[in-house]
């Protein structure tokens, strides 16, 4: 099954040049400014892509999504788009298990204040899920140091398939790690503030072949 992971494309999603193919995922922060406008515009893209499966979570900029009812969310979510916020779903045989949670950073959208807050976060994921995404990473893992110590344990327990991420701009890769191929897919920049406060899409989407076999651990990735 092939897989394309995107992440914090902060309303630069329409620059984005996607082939298409099975399964899409966003590992969240869709929009800038955090608005329902700026949700809206990403799923009427999002929903056209030619996927057979859509997939996304929420990042700590999009305000929108953490102030919204599970009923206010399906109102605006097509159809043809799964969200998941620390929520699972099974495609094909295979088992997704999504969350936008990070540690706390300036009262942004989905911080968890304190360790044992978020860490109660990560044992909902089933010891069986093959792929887990969540917004922030685990820590020393494409991390830049921002990582959580409680979600590489977390995930060190489950040892997922695929882990991906994003929020740490500037890391975009991929590597493996215990037998989890952890991806960063964080595709704008990490801009200099003092000459300049704007983002621009300098990754590309990362694409992943995985078994439907947990078993088994053969994966490319380009």
């Amino acid at each position: 099954m092939d897989i394309t992971f995107i992440s914090d494309t902060h309303c630069l999603h329409d620059r984005l040049k996607l082939n298409g193919g099975t399964v899409l995922i966003h590992a969240g922060d869709v929009t800038e400014y955090g608005t329902e406008n700026e949700v809206e515009e990403f799923l009427f893209w999002f929903s056209r892509q030619q996927f057979n499966y859509k997939i996304f979570i929420a990042g700590n900029h999009d305000l929108f999504l953490e102030a919204s009812t599970p009923a206010q969310r399906r109102m605006i979510i097509p159809e043809n788009v799964t969200y998941l916020q620390n929520s699972g779903i099974e495609l094909e045989g295979l088992k997704i298990w999504g969350s936008p949670v990070t540690p706390y950073f300036l009262g942004m959208a989905f911080n968890a204040r304190e360790a044992k807050e978020i860490k109660k976060v990560w044992q909902k994921i089933p010891a069986n899920t093959d792929l887990v995404i969540t917004h922030g990473p685990p820590k020393g893992i494409l991390d830049n140091g921002l990582g959580d110590e409680g979600l590489y344990q977390r995930i060190s327990d489950v040892q997922p398939a695929i882990h991906c991420f994003g929020h740490v701009h500037g890391l975009h890769s991929s590597v493996i790690n215990n037998g989890t191929v952890f991806i960063n897919a964080a595709m704008v920049n990490k801009p200099d503030w003092i000459l300049s406060n704007e983002f621009n899409i300098v990754g590309k989407p990362i694409t992943a072949n995985i078994p439907r076999a947990r078993s088994i651990f053969n994966f490319l990735i380009f």
